[in-house]
């Protein structure tokens, strides 16, 4: 009987030992001595089982959140467009060809753009772009460099077609044929202030050139071009006016509205858009668009990496902003590199400072359109002016976008909205300053006039009295209609020797020919005046002081160089745009 109860002992105690052993509350449950398990052990062996249980579904939903938040989005958003599309077809019945720049129409362009993103990142781009970029384009490209003939063909072929489209659009308006002239008095300019006239890389001149020109022709000419950036606008001012209205909120409808005091009404909309343009950095989205077309600057005009993107970001950042995105290589570069970057600063605008424009009346598809156009011209001119005589650092391979540092979306909305505070004091400080001299400098001038006769309102001198006539021939140049060309010299010379908001707020006073008022928005929309190039000096040196003495030597020249920027794609626009009324040239 002992000896019975010592073997059962044993076997309880082997069974135990096995119990002990194992890790999961289930082996627990079939054991044969389950019950002989305190309630304790076993309420703890469960609740074990459970919070590993918890911690992996934990874990699978960390992994996949980001994945899991999307397909939610694109599910609420894809039910939001089928139940769109029932409304609008099956009830109402519309006519979506009316309707792709508002209503149904629009959401369509917007589904499609997405549909568009989506397989390219998730299809196109990760499985058949490589083969494509591999086996079909980048034999095309080598096969076409590596001809002796071929851009020689092109190029005979494009400009020869380009001039025949001119003879024949400008049979009944030869007038429009000025603005050639004009352009190549400026390309010729360039080429005289060259310091490094063999230097020049004439492919980039002519490429650019055939990228200007094949852009005016699709969005000034090509009705379906004209229809999208006129839409384009519309949507933007439309976009803007929920600033104006956020505005009157703070400050009063009086101010506002009523009376539309400059620094309440129209800058404004610089906080607005500093928000809205953070927002996009911090998803990425911007440097994505940028990165992508600053790789088809390079591709097309052969110019470096750096400056490439620079340009295609001053598209919508400002002179001081868009070198931001490129601040690691910033030392790195060479002195046409900073040149170029200087150059297309001056040339552009930033679009956070396009709705205060906007605001003076300008129309908002022509200053899209003067944006987009601008970019390429900088590079152009650039390289004509001061071209390459180094070998860059900085190649495709190893540059990077430098990532903006912000904690959240929130955080990077609140900062770009904060640092728009910055941007708005320093344009009413720069207004303040810049127009009180000015008027000091009318007040002198007006003053010596009286003492030699000079006492009318008519015929009181002053700064623009004189500048404006030494720009009368480049708005001539430029193609602008003879009536309005003395108007028009005198908005140059506002825009270049105060600032372009002055320059836009009196063109918003004058009546002015449709074609010229189109041709004074192209040729006033940069920042290219003496405010501009101290907060270029200033904002650079900042960013790279080594580099300073460089940025002084160059700066004046850059500006220069971005002001005729905008006078050679106004020439383009003169060249393209019907003359609303036959001009009378007076000799």
């Amino acid at each position: 009987m002992e000896l019975n109860e010592r073997k059962l002992t044993n076997i309880d105690s082997e069974k135990n030992g096995n119990a002990e052993k194992s890790t999961g509350a289930l082996n627990v449950l079939k054991s044969p001595n389950y019950n002989s398990i305190n309630s304790d052990s076993r309420i703890d062996l469960l609740n074990k089982d459970g919070e590993e249980e918890e911690e992996r579904s934990q874990n699978f939903y960390e992994r996949n959140s980001n994945s899991i938040t999307k397909s939610v989005i694109l599910l609420i958003l894809l039910a939001y467009f089928i139940w769109a599309t029932y409304h609008q077809v099956f009830i109402l019945k519309i006519n979506i060809d009316t309707t792709f720049c508002s209503g149904y129409g629009f959401l369509i362009v917007l589904y499609g753009l997405l549909a568009f993103g989506l397989s390219y990142n998730y299809l196109l781009g990760p499985s058949l772009m490589p083969h494509i970029y591999e086996n079909l384009w980048t034999p095309l490209v080598n096969g076409c460099q590596n001809s002796k003939y071929s851009l020689s063909v092109f190029y005979i072929a494009f400009f020869g077609g380009f001039t025949t489209f001119l003879i024949i659009d400008t049979e009944d308006d030869r007038y429009r044929l000025v603005s050639l002239l004009g352009l190549a008095v400026f390309l010729l300019f360039g080429y005289v202030i060259c310091p490094f006239k063999s230097q020049i890389n004439w492919k980039t001149i002519i490429n650019g050139m055939v990228l200007q020109f094949s852009l005016a022709l699709l969005i000034i000419k090509f009705k379906p071009g004209e229809e999208l950036f006129n839409c384009l606008g519309n949507k933007v001012t439309t976009f803007l006016g929920y600033a104006v209205e956020g505005a009157a909120f703070v400050y009063g409808d009086d101010l506002v509205y009523k009376q539309g005091v400059f620094a309440f009404k129209s800058l404004c909309t610089i906080y607005f858009l500093g928000f809205c343009i953070n927002i996009l950095y911090y998803y990425g989205w911007m440097q994505t668009f940028v990165s992508t077309l600053g790789k088809f600057f390079k591709f097309w005009l052969g110019t470096s990496i750096c400056e490439s993107v620079n340009s295609a970001a001053n598209i919508f950042l400002g002179m001081t902003e868009a070198p931001l995105l490129l601040k690691p290589f910033l030392q790195r570069l060479t002195d046409s590199e900073l040149h170029n970057i200087m150059t297309c600063g001056f040339a552009t605008t930033s679009g956070t400072v396009l709705a205060a424009y906007i605001s003076f009346g300008a129309n908002a598809a022509t200053l899209i359109t003067a944006s987009v156009m601008s970019a390429p011209s900088a590079l152009v001119f650039s390289n004509l002016m001061y071209p390459e005589t180094e070998t860059p650092e900085i190649t495709q391979e190893n540059v990077h976008l430098t990532e903006m540092p912000y904690a959240s979306v929130l955080d990077a909305a609140i900062t770009g909205s904060s640092d728009a505070v910055k941007m708005v004091l320093g344009i009413i400080a720069g207004i303040i300053a810049c127009l009180s001299f000015v008027y000091f400098l009318n007040g002198i001038l007006a003053w010596m006039g009286s003492l030699v006769g000079y006492t009318s309102p008519e015929d009181e001198w002053s700064l623009t009295l004189f500048v404006g006539d030494m720009f009368v021939p480049i708005a001539f140049l430029m193609g602008v209609p003879w009536q309005d060309c003395k108007q028009v010299g005198e908005l140059i010379a506002l825009k270049t020797t105060v600032n372009e908001f002055v320059a836009f707020q009196r063109m918003g006073t004058m009546h002015l020919l449709p074609k010229s008022k189109t041709i004074a928005t192209f040729a006033i929309c940069g920042f290219a005046n003496p405010g501009s190039v101290g907060i270029m000096i200033s904002g650079l040196s900042a960013l790279v002081p080594e580099k300073r003495p460089v940025i002084t030597r160059l700066v004046f020249r850059a500006a220069a160089g971005g002001a005729v920027v905008c006078f050679m794609t106004a020439c383009i626009a003169g060249l393209v745009i019907p003359t609303d009324i036959p001009p009378q040239i007076i000799t």
